[in-house]
């Protein structure tokens, strides 16, 4: 159902290699047009729109040689299309603002100066958000613009999820864990919520499952741990990033390599992770070589492996684990991952259907299963939107 006004927000998420996008009703919150543009930087860059009824809009295929070139096409569509699709206020996601910067907050200039210090943090994320924002600032100066943080979720974490064990004269310096993910973990509790399930009572442990991958332990309905810490590149091994690091590595690739720290920073955020060992991040293409390529064979079992384990020490942090949930781009697609992670966690109560696993069903854990197992699509589009509104109070 469209508002009366027939106005919309716009919602902006940005990755290091892709742009998505979404119009949403500021009264129903249904969606009204989404699209995506990825692949940004090679030959095979795509931007597709459709609609809510799933009528496809735009399908074109070229080369997006980089961000702000994407970004052109993204507003030049937006421009031929806003007598049909207008919109009066933008949401955009950002992966981190530092510690003074968690709640959603409304764009200013000042704010832009401010979040360009902690590039350094998200140096895969921030400079490309950075540079969409400030396109869409420069653009749209009339509308009101939010801005969404993914640390925003994780605000709240104790004493032992928040800090590491070192000086206060560098903590104090916003040296402490921040976890992201924040506004797909958010979406996965609203889910669940509006599935009337009790989740301020429960021990759940959310999977973000992508390029970039992290778990949150959520007890009570609040974050009490995640797998990421100070920046996107912690915990898990990911697709090109290194996940947890003994300090003691990082300090034998500077002092033993001569590493500077750009060059230490590229390695760790870029050339690391399953692209590391088996010469690619793609889940898809290392399950379709693993059977003849012992590497990829290699980087897979690392992937589960480490995720089952922080699903592991995340339960003992809770005390317990009542739901387990499956989400981000390979915890929504692949089954077998989902199975190989499972598969050795018994002992917690973990046991899946096969039948409802391979059709990645909602619910795909068996009846015998002490622990609940969801699959759900992510949809931080949504999280933005109604941050967005709410910041702008529009048709409240």
């Amino acid at each position: 159902m469209k508002s009366k006004l027939s106005t919309y927000i716009l919602c902006l998420n940005s990755g290091s290699s892709s742009l998505k996008f979404s119009l949403y009703d500021p009264v129903s919150r249904q969606m009204e047009i989404t699209g995506v543009m990825s692949a940004i930087g090679t030959v095979n860059g795509l931007f597709k729109v459709s609609d809510s009824r799933g009528t496809s809009l735009k399908n074109e295929i070229g080369l997006f040689k980089d961000v702000p070139t994407a970004v052109e096409s993204l507003t030049e569509w937006l421009d031929e299309n806003q007598s049909k699709y207008p919109f009066t206020a933008i949401g955009h996601r950002v992966v981190q603002g530092g510690p003074a910067h968690r709640a959603p907050e409304m764009l200013t200039e000042q704010l832009l100066v401010t979040l360009k210090q902690f590039i350094f943090l998200a140096p895969n994320h921030l400079p490309e958000e950075l540079a969409i924002i400030h396109t869409f600032l420069e653009k749209f100066r009339n509308l009101p613009q939010v801005i969404c943080f993914d640390t925003f979720f994780h605000r709240n974490m104790p004493f032992c999820g928040h800090h590491y064990a070192l000086p206060p004269k560098y903590t104090s310096k916003d040296l402490i864990r921040y976890g992201f993910h924040g506004l797909s973990y958010e979406y996965i509790m609203l889910w669940l919520s509006e599935k009337h399930l009790p989740v301020k009572s429960k021990k759940i442990i959310i999977a973000h499952l992508g390029n970039g991958a992290s778990l949150a332990a959520v007890k009570n309905g609040i974050s009490i741990d995640t797998t990421m810490g100070v920046s996107p590149m912690g915990g898990l091994v990911m697709s090109t990033r290194s996940g947890d690091l003994d300090p003691g590595a990082l300090l034998f690739l500077i002092k033993k390599n001569k590493l500077s720290i750009d060059e230490l920073e590229e390695l760790l955020s870029k050339q690391s992770g399953l692209k590391a060992i088996a010469g690619t991040g793609d889940i898809k293409e290392l399950l379709e070589t693993e059977h003849f390529n012992s590497a990829a064979a290699n980087a897979l079992t690392l992937f589960c492996y480490t995720i089952r384990k922080q699903i592991g020490a995340l339960t003992a942090a809770m005390g317990g684990l009542d739901i387990l949930v499956f989400t981000g781009g390979i915890g929504e697609n692949s089954a077998i991952i989902r199975s190989r992670i499972c598969k050795e966690l018994g002992f917690f109560g973990i046991e899946l259907d096969s039948r409802l696993n391979l059709c990645s069903r909602e619910v795909i854990s068996s009846e015998k299963s002490r622990v609940l197992v969801h699959v759900i699509k992510t949809n931080e589009e949504l999280v933005i939107a109604r941050h967005t509104q709410n910041m702008v109070k529009l048709n409240n």
